[in-house]
């Protein structure tokens, strides 16, 4: 099918546009459950294959690494050769490094099957979503598609720990991998009813741009993850500090020369764009970070099993679903600039409800502020993806779409790792004893919440409602 760079027409769009977004919606699917099931797995993952804390953060962020590290790479592939190609290849690889976790005799072969499935999900979710803006026209009918994509997140968190943690009970933690191939070959099948199209015009790649992001983020997240085991001042951790400074300082000066920069430096002339990132970012931050401890808090400090720490996600996971789902609406109603701060505040606030748990806490008060941040999240997705990719030329949507999703993944890798070392500091390494752990979920989750209300005074103050004319662009 040939690649068509335009935009198809409005009037073209009902079926082939409902049959594309049920095709983009399993694939964001299938990459979301493998990161929410793997954070229920971790326990049983670190006593089989004997691994610690470390290396349990490293089986969740060598895929977000990755993933945050290849998605410019991967938004400029899709703009070039085509958005469904680069998804279709993507889901393939995604699906051969679950089945690599799925069968991994050790934590070595573990890890590396994430990275696997890692570099498939960085072309999955930016040519998903340049394939939903370049579909839909902007405006409701985006903002709707936009909302339910963002549902398929929260849906993810609702399968993962509940299915999951009953296959991690009864079949052992290889099975959730398994979980996931089904999911991915339905994808795979139904490609063909995704309409393609590119925008090849100006763009190439950048080899050097791609390599000095992968140095600077690879050495930014071993400095945080591993300073907390080493020592903030051990050799290993100062090198990675002065190569995360290096790498990302020459990747920023190499992205000043204008056209056929990876990531090209004018688009944050856009204020709503740049916030979007900022916020992103900050979304995930606790968000990501919560989902890694809190099971830990569950299983560790009050014994439950997976399966019960799985259904205890749900008030989250479940609200975040049913909101999203209409935050396309609410959008449309309220504003853009409303949502996503009413969504960071309402988030920060439900984190700094958890950071209140101890070991013997009713948990009444887990499920309350559980409740209080799937609201949060679901009023904000949605409208942030919205204003990225909204607040970019067309022919830049889909380097816009993988600029979003490596804050998005940078966040969350930042997360895991700045609070997963927070929480090891104060409860120590083997994170033994429910009082230590609580101490050590207080502090972590207290400052995971700062990070959230940072986030909504950004977005009250950066970004801008959507213009009532869904023809006018949001611009700075």
């Amino acid at each position: 099918m040939a690649l068509a760079a335009a935009r198809p027409q409005a009037s073209a769009l009902p079926r082939p546009a409902g049959v594309s977004l049920f095709v983009l919606c399993l694939g964001v699917l299938a990459a979301q459950i493998d990161s929410s099931v793997v954070n229920l797995a971790v326990k049983r993952i670190g006593a089989d294959l004997k691994a610690g804390v470390s290396a349990l953060q490293w089986v969740l962020d060598a895929y977000n690494l990755v993933y945050a590290s290849l998605l410019l790479t991967a938004g400029t592939l899709s703009d070039l050769y085509g958005r469904r190609r680069i998804f279709t290849a993507g889901m393939a690889l995604f699906a051969l490094g679950t089945a690599v976790c799925g069968l991994a005799p050790g934590i070595g072969i573990l890890i590396t099957g994430r990275v696997i499935a890692g570099i498939g999900a960085a072309a999955v979710l930016p040519s998903s979503l340049a394939i939903l803006a370049a579909t839909y026209p902007e405006g409701p009918a985006r903002s709707h598609a936009l909302g339910i994509w963002a549902s398929c997140n929260g849906l993810a968190l609702a399968i993962g720990p509940t299915i999951g943690g009953l296959l991690v009970d009864g079949a052992g933690w290889r099975s959730i991998f398994l979980l996931i191939l089904p999911v991915a070959g339905l994808a795979l099948a139904l490609m063909r009813h995704v309409p393609e199209s590119s925008a090849p015009q100006g763009r190439r790649l950048d080899p050097a741009g791609q390599a000095l992001a992968i140095l600077g983020l690879g050495a930014l997240a071993f400095a945080v993850i591993e300073g907390s085991r080493l020592g903030w001042t051990a050799t290993p951790i100062i090198v990675a500090a002065v190569l995360a400074v290096l790498g990302l300082g020459t990747f920023l000066l190499l992205q000043r020369r204008g056209k056929g920069a990876l990531v090209p430096l004018n688009l944050f002339r856009s204020r709503p764009f740049s916030a979007a990132l900022a916020v992103t970012a900050l979304m995930t931050f606790g968000m990501y970070g919560m989902l890694f401890l809190l099971p830990i808090y569950l299983q560790g400090a009050r014994g439950h099993s997976a399966f019960v720490a799985g259904l205890e996600l749900l008030p989250a996971s479940l609200t975040f679903v049913v909101v999203s789902s209409l935050s396309g609406r609410l959008a449309q109603r309220f504003g853009q600039r409303a949502l996503t701060t009413c969504g960071m505040a309402a988030m920060g606030i439900g984190l700094i409800m958890l950071a209140s748990l101890g070991p013997a806490t009713p948990l009444g008060v887990m499920v309350a502020g559980l409740f209080v941040i799937g609201i949060g999240l679901g009023l904000n997705t949605g409208p942030v993806m919205s204003v990225a990719v909204g607040s970019v030329p067309h022919e830049r949507q889909g380097t816009a779409a993988g600029l979003v999703n490596t804050a998005r993944m940078v966040g969350a890798t930042l997360g895991i790792a700045v609070l997963g070392a927070l929480f090891a500091a104060s409860a120590g390494q083997g994170a033994s004893g429910a009082p230590a752990i609580a101490a050590g979920l207080r502090l972590a989750l207290a400052v995971g919440g700062a990070g959230e209300l940072l986030g909504a005074v950004i977005a009250w103050n950066l970004i801008r409602s959507q213009p009532k004319d869904p023809n006018t662009k949001v611009l700075a």
